[in-house]
């Protein structure tokens, strides 16, 4: 059986920190001028030597994205069902240890959550949950799935990590893709940021994207929670990650995200701490490196960064975001899992959209074409 355990045992957190601090301009420029990159391109693009040379790869990555996906913008919006959690994390607001209000959603709060998300026009959903796996397991996850698939052209989630028989039931009812966030690949102090609960088991998160890919998901997303270790040696495992699975799981399609660590109840302050230019350049470098990978933009930015990052390598954006379950219409005072950014509504970020040349699009996907 597959893993990507094997190809990551292969390399050392410091070696690569080291390899990327020895990059030079020349290497970067070398990777610039190739016209097949590899994943040793994406390293040099990630250094801090590529950094003097972020106008020139924000020019390539927005004509490559426009070449590869034209000039349009997915838009989605994540509907939370639970902030109950088993686990200990210390970066996150649903962590079992914050005594605050917890919440699952019943059928009838389900359903008046959806009803707010279509008049919004959203026709793409993200469902998200804590690690609750008594409370919020597969059984909920495909009674939930079962009730808003007549109301939603395409439904992902991203919850705790499940078997792949689980995997492959959640295909069957519809799941179009599947989310799954290491947090960080520096195993020796992942622990720490881990201490309690499932989620700890660190070898076991690394293997889903396999499971995933086994159970034959339409696509998973991949990421890492930017600000808990060296972004640049993250992203590098993260890419290498990918790389493994678009050879192994060929009939599968990915998409990236870039979580940056934000305000929530009772977390750690960011132990890196990564600037705008540099969620700009790691942007560029994947969609210089990888030009079919999606790449997407949750509300945890701000609305400048947002507004600049449509025509530079963006593929999808979360607009209108409540982190809290219940937040859209049943109860907007439970517990964030983390602050937006940017609170503009659905309709204001489509007229930015529109107001960059772009097209916004709520709907490009139905599921009667499925089975094609």
């Amino acid at each position: 059986m597959h893993s990507f355990e094997k190809i990551f045992e292969q390399y050392q957190w410091d070696q690569i920190k080291q390899r990327l601090d020895h990059v030079t301009l020349s290497d970067v420029e070398y990777s610039l001028q190739k016209k097949k990159k590899t994943l040793d391109d994406f390293f040099n693009l990630i250094s801090k030597a590529a950094a003097s040379k972020l106008e020139v790869m924000a020019s390539i990555a927005q004509t490559t994205t426009q070449k590869r996906f034209g000039k349009v913008i997915q838009l989605y919006a994540p509907l939370y069902l639970s902030n109950e959690c088993q686990n200990i994390c210390t970066y996150c607001g649903f962590s079992l240890d914050n005594k605050l209000k917890r919440k699952t959603l019943s059928d009838t709060e389900l359903m008046m959550e959806a009803m707010v998300l279509k008049t919004m026009g959203i026709n793409h959903v993200l469902l998200v949950s804590g690690e609750a796996n008594k409370t919020v397991g597969i059984s909920y996850f495909l009674n939930a799935v079962r009730l808003l698939k007549p109301h939603f052209a395409n439904i992902s989630i991203e919850v705790q990590p499940l078997s792949e028989e689980e995997y492959s039931q959640l295909h069957k009812e519809g799941v179009h893709s599947v989310l799954v966030y290491q947090e960080t690949y520096h195993q020796e102090v992942y622990k720490q940021y881990h201490p309690k609960g499932k989620k700890s088991n660190f070898p076991f998160r690394l293997d889903t994207p396999d499971r995933i890919g086994r159970a034959e998901i339409h696509k998973m997303g991949l990421g890492v929670l930017l600000g808990l270790e060296d972004w640049r040696v993250d992203s590098f495992f993260n890419a290498l990650h990918i790389d493994y699975l678009q050879k192994q799981y060929w009939k599968s399609k990915f998409s990236v995200s870039f979580p940056r660590l934000r305000p929530a109840e009772g977390i750690i302050e960011p132990n890196f701490i990564m600037e705008d230019k540099d969620l700009l350049q790691l942007i560029c470098a994947y969609r210089i490196w990888n030009e079919d990978l999606e790449i997407s933009i949750s509300t945890r930015e701000n609305e400048n960064f947002r507004n600049h990052i449509v025509s530079l390598g963006a593929t999808t954006m979360s607009a209108g975001s409540k982190t809290n379950p219940g937040g859209y219409a049943v109860d907007q005072q439970s517990l964030e899992q983390f602050e937006t950014s940017d609170e503009r509504s659905m309709l204001t970020i489509k007229n930015m959209i529109k107001g960059a040349g772009y097209d916004p699009v709520m709907k490009d996907w139905d599921s009667v074409y499925s089975g094609f």
